[in-house]
């Protein structure tokens, strides 16, 4: 099997609306939670965190937000499954009923819903399944909003990380990519929903602009298979273009 760590150029999106969740490869849990600060607690339904807080009640362990920048520090990728859903209270876990604790085992498990995986006790906007990190994550979103918002980001978040000493555009260390607007992003909907590849390392820059092909591939659940399909598609004529203007510092979206 390919790891990310072989190919961390691109990210690939897939859209269920219905069931409310994206499947996807290419961010790390440390991107995803860079794009989110403001979350409260993470619920860990698996994972191998040794700082984790006790809950009797549930069985599960969990991480209050003032200590979750450790998490974010850990090598996520050596977990293999890492799956978690966010909560406002402490209190709330502790009315949570048997068929609720049943359901999050199994969407812990499985990585699929017996319902929903969204919790008036909770208060939960998230629930977060990995699997080896970036390489497959498969996350429900109470409001895409907040997905198109983390996408931006973390697009952006990877033009501008270093490599080396050295940026992106070749500058020293610093952050000059704002994010994508999430109305930049939209135009792109249908194309998520049957699954699409967002190629960071194929972009193109140029002094006045930077250009990030995107090429609509399917739907898929094995990213190796995804993968092979990429790799046939990637010399095709682009289906769509994210383009950064350096002048104005603006986003905008070319869909074919």
């Amino acid at each position: 099997m390919k790891s990310y760590a072989d190919n961390p150029d691109i990210i690939y999106i897939h859209v269920n609306e219905v069931d409310r969740y994206v499947l996807s490869h290419g961010i790390e849990f440390k991107e995803f939670m860079r794009a989110v600060p403001d979350l409260n607690n993470l619920l860990l339904l698996a994972h191998k965190y040794d700082d984790g807080t006790f809950n009797h009640h549930t069985l599960f362990e969990y991480v209050e937000a003032d200590l979750i920048q450790r998490l974010r520090g850990e090598e996520i990728y050596n977990y293999g499954d890492f799956c978690w859903i966010d909560f406002e209270e402490e209190e709330a876990l502790n009315v949570l009923e048997a068929q609720e604790i049943a359901e999050l085992l199994y969407l812990s498990h499985i990585k699929n819903h017996l319902r929903l995986p969204f919790y008036r006790k909770l208060n939960n906007r998230f629930a977060y399944l990995s699997h080896e990190d970036s390489w497959f994550n498969k996350t429900y979103y109470r409001s895409f909003d907040d997905f198109y918002s983390i996408l931006g980001e973390v697009i952006a978040g990877k033009l501008s990380d270093t490599k080396g000493e050295k940026s992106f555009f070749g500058r020293k260390k610093k952050r000059d990519i704002p994010s994508i607007p999430k109305e930049v992003l939209y135009p792109f909907i249908e194309d998520m929903k049957e699954g699409m590849v967002i190629s960071i390392g194929k972009s193109v820059q140029t002094r006045p602009q930077l250009e990030i092909p995107i090429w609509v591939i399917g739907d898929y659940y094995n990213m190796d298979e995804m993968y092979e399909e990429y790799s046939e598609n990637q010399n095709l004529p682009v289906d769509g273009k994210l383009v950064y203007d350096r002048k104005a510092k603006e986003w905008r979206a070319f869909v074919k």
